[in-house]
């Protein structure tokens, strides 16, 4: 049995091929449907419909909370109910989470991710008539406000943090792709008349218990936009936790590098083959990967994170919106366990997932230890006599 933890394109690629090799694969997502955060409610994709097709079982709104590599099993989560799965071959293909960077007003209420706002409004949240203004880091805002336009949000502005120097230095890079050129041009076209303005990020955000306005800053000027939501994020990190959490790598365990979307769809390929017994395969996957993974470089030059992100946080912003600890507790600390210790930044329901990527940028720590549960989880899906069976 392969288990494949994630049903995004990673693991819907990594599940395909797998089970084209012949082998029985079972998926694990925490979210209610497949598609990961790319494909979310986005029932019209070809590989989303593809995999409802291929009869693989899927284990949705379930979280593995740990891995037991010794007896080849993992320790999950189906809404409350804890269960206890057995693997021959896992592959964790868990995908990434938005980086944020506090700044002063950044936990107002109204204020998202980029992706997560995208997300929402995915799911209910109406936009229409909303003055939305979206900020960070990379393409993904033009994928977003071209969304949110289409659903009648008013786009006032995308502030991308790179400048055009660092933006026409990824262009021959992104030449070299002639399909992603299109999607750029309709994404262009799906925004025109938004101002798009490069090498501009948000310096603080204001209201009165919620978003009212946003104050943004370049090299020459600081303005304020009045808004109803902000969609502000910094590129992607990987979910590395489970991972992490096994210290050194068994080798029945694949973990595809993730980044760009198709660089993580070849990942992902990659991974169900070998999986499934048929490494010899992946030779012809290996000019694609090539081809992906430089590109993803070059996306990760040419949106590289500039250095006056780093000093927008003021003593008193909060850092670790978990634990509410601010800015001028973390400066004096050496690294992220000490300050998990004096100030218990990393240690509440989100376990350092935002924190984590946010001070590894801001201070340079290294991430702390993983330990399990990876995920916060009721204490009755612990104990050990408590799994309500062993799934195969």
């Amino acid at each position: 049995m392969i288990v494949v933890v994630g049903a995004g394109p990673a693991g819907i690629a990594a599940a395909l091929r797998a089970q084209e090799c012949g082998a029985k694969v079972t998926i694990i997502d925490d979210n209610p449907a497949p598609g990961g955060q790319i494909w979310r409610a986005d029932s019209q994709n070809s590989w989303v419909a593809r995999f409802r097709a291929s009869g693989i079982p899927l284990l949705s709104s379930t979280r593995v909370l740990s891995i037991a590599a010794q007896s080849n099993t993992l320790l999950a989560e189906t809404e409350g109910i804890p269960r206890e799965i057995s693997y021959t071959k896992l592959i964790l293909a868990t995908g990434s989470r938005e980086l944020f960077l506090p700044f002063p007003g950044w936990t107002l209420p109204g204020i998202f991710g980029v992706g997560g706002l995208q997300a929402l409004a995915k799911t209910g949240l109406p936009v229409a008539g909303k003055r939305i203004v979206l900020a960070g880091s990379g393409p993904l805002l033009l994928s977003v406000g071209a969304y949110l336009r289409q659903h009648g949000a008013d786009v006032k502005l995308i502030a991308e943090q790179a400048n055009i120097q660092s933006l026409a230095g990824f262009a021959p890079e992104l030449l070299r792709h002639p399909r992603k050129v299109l999607q750029g041009a309709t994404l262009q076209w799906a925004i025109a008349g938004v101002p798009y303005r490069p090498g501009c990020w948000v310096e603080f955000a204001e209201g009165n218990g919620h978003l009212e306005r946003v104050t943004v800053r370049s090299a020459w000027e600081t303005w304020t936009e009045d808004c109803d939501y902000a969609g502000i994020a910094y590129g992607l990190v990987p979910n590395n936790e489970l991972a992490l959490s096994l210290g050194e790598r068994p080798p029945n365990v694949f973990f595809p590098e993730t980044g760009e979307m198709e660089f993580s769809f070849v990942e992902g390929e990659i991974a169900g083959l070998t999986a499934a017994g048929y490494p010899e395969r992946t030779v012809l996957l290996g000019p694609k990967r090539e081809k992906a993974r430089a590109f993803a470089a070059a996306l990760a030059s040419g949106f590289a994170l500039r250095e006056e992100l780093k000093h927008l946080a003021r003593p008193e912003t909060i850092v670790c919106r978990c634990e509410d600890v601010e800015y001028q507790r973390l400066q004096s600390q050496p690294g992220f366990r000490a300050a998990k210790l004096q100030t218990r930044c990393g240690m509440g329901p989100c376990q350092g997932r935002i924190c984590g990527p946010a001070t590894e940028f801001l201070f340079g720590w290294e991430p702390s230890a993983v330990r399990p549960p990876v995920f916060p989880a009721l204490i009755g899906s612990l104990l050990p006599d408590s799994p309500s069976g062993t799934e195969a």
